[in-house]
């Protein structure tokens, strides 16, 4: 992901916002944002097919003022820097104005973000959302968030990306090991059919896996938890921060060691249903290894064609369109077998991240 070294700074709605740390995280590619500096981007912004009331909520923490609260356009000069030379978001609700054809452009959402402190621990605030978390929860924004006071206990919610390979993959080759040596091994009958076997038992893994990956996602992740405050506190937690804050890198990735209780859990029906069930469960995490890290990918990588291309314009219109839609992360395949497939327009041009 490649990240823009000069000032965006735009007019919207006779407003100024700062895109210069956004650009390289923008849904719609980077590209689409070059030449925009010092440019009023209404038009464009509001173009059909509009953006989504996410990426409208989302532009707001971008929006930046003098010292005063001012906006005008002093403040693209001094490509959006107060005297102080910071830029300041202030979360004010626009004034709805017309576009350049006439139209009436759907307002900008207020902001909900004075429900909570962001300097203080999330997690223990959750429960005071009441009826409004879930409206909040998918209402992005891109910030720093603390989950947890203690520092030791906040720093287990945070995974660097390369953790997750430099854990799995030697225990995906020790589990392996000790499938075939405890049932493949002592069968002479087996001894010429031990890589076939392997091999056949971790492509079902895998196809188990990418099940899983779909159910998770759908009926668990996104699961409705009405007005119940235990389970928006349990669905924060398991996956409406990501919803929250989707560009916080350390938040993209399961941590291992809750990765290894799930693990342990998944794999009793396993060791009672299914043969060579060590093998099993390998062929299960190379799956999870590859979803955990395509996840990522999308997220924070530049692809530029293919089905990852692909994977990343379609898990951002999960992310700031369709919440209901679009559950497969590493495939569509179980999407349109259930029935809730996203159909990405086709564009003329690549996008660029």
């Amino acid at each position: 992901m490649t990240k823009i070294e000069t000032p965006l700074v735009v007019r919207y709605r006779n407003a100024s916002y700062d895109l210069s740390q956004f650009a390289h995280k923008h849904p719609g590619g980077i590209n689409t944002l070059k030449g925009l500096h010092n440019q009023d981007m209404q038009e464009r912004f509001e173009r059909t097919p509009g953006h989504s009331e996410a990426a409208r909520y989302l532009m707001k923490e971008y929006r930046i003022c003098d010292k005063n609260n001012n906006n005008d356009d002093d403040l693209l000069k001094n490509e959006g820097r107060g005297k102080n030379g910071l830029g300041k978001s202030n979360g004010m609700k626009s004034e709805n104005h017309g576009t350049s054809n006439g139209d009436i452009p759907q307002p900008t959402d207020d902001s909900m973000e004075h429900l909570v402190d962001w300097k203080k621990p999330m997690l223990v605030q959750i429960p005071t959302l009441g009826k409004h978390y879930v409206e909040w929860v998918n209402k992005p924004v891109d910030r720093k968030l603390r989950l947890f006071g203690p520092t030791w206990l906040e720093n287990l919610t945070k995974t660097p990306w390369w953790v997750v390979p430099a854990f799995w993959i030697p225990t995906i080759m020790y589990i392996i090991h000790v499938g075939v040596r405890q049932h493949l091994v002592p069968e002479p009958n087996l001894t010429d059919h031990v890589t076939p076997t392997v091999l056949g038992c971790l492509a079902f893994g895998v196809g188990i896996w990418s099940l899983l990956e779909y159910s998770l996602h759908r009926w668990v992740f996104h699961l409705d938890p009405k007005d119940n405050r235990f389970l928006h506190t349990f669905h924060f937690l398991l996956h409406g921060l990501h919803h929250k804050v989707p560009f916080d890198p350390y938040r993209l990735v399961f941590p291992p060691v809750p990765a290894v209780g799930l693990a342990t859990l998944f794999y009793q029906p396993v060791r009672l249903l299914l043969p060579y069930p060590q093998i099993m469960l390998a062929g299960g995490l190379i799956g999870y290894l590859a979803y955990d890290m395509i996840h990522y990918y999308i997220h924070y990588g530049s692809p530029s064609g293919g089905h990852l291309y692909h994977m990343k314009r379609y898990h951002y219109q999960h992310h700031f369109v369709y919440h209901e839609l679009g559950f497969g992360i590493s495939s569509t395949v179980w999407d349109k077998v259930f029935g809730t497939p996203i159909f990405l327009r086709k564009l003329k041009y690549l996008l660029k991240w």
